[in-house]
């Protein structure tokens, strides 16, 4: 998965552990993607200040995956859901062609 990818789906999970700041900065620079300028331009701080909170959102986020495990829960019930989809599907598909 790829960071942004990543970081993404631990917004969605995690967001509520953030601060209202950080909810601002990681929506526009994971979801909306704005570079750090335009962050920094459309919220009225530095540069660095915007960098140095989506450094400590994402650490929030990870240490909070690290601790919890829902994403990693989440994922491993969709893989489940997924492969019981596909045998079914089989099923189906099997029980079709025996009984037109």
């Amino acid at each position: 998965m790829s960071k942004d990818l990543k970081m993404t789906v631990l917004f969605d999970f995690y967001r509520n552990m953030l601060t209202e700041k950080q909810i601002d900065v990681i929506d526009l620079y994971y979801n909306e993607d704005l570079s750090l300028a335009e962050i920094s331009e459309h919220l009225g701080i530095t540069r660095q200040g915007v960098r140095d909170s989506i450094k400590r959102a994402e650490a929030v986020m990870l240490e909070t995956e690290k601790n919890l495990g829902l994403v990693e829960r989440y994922t491993k019930i969709q893989n489940v859901i997924s492969q019981i989809k596909t045998e079914i599907d089989a099923i189906l598909k099997t029980y079709e062609q025996e009984f037109p």
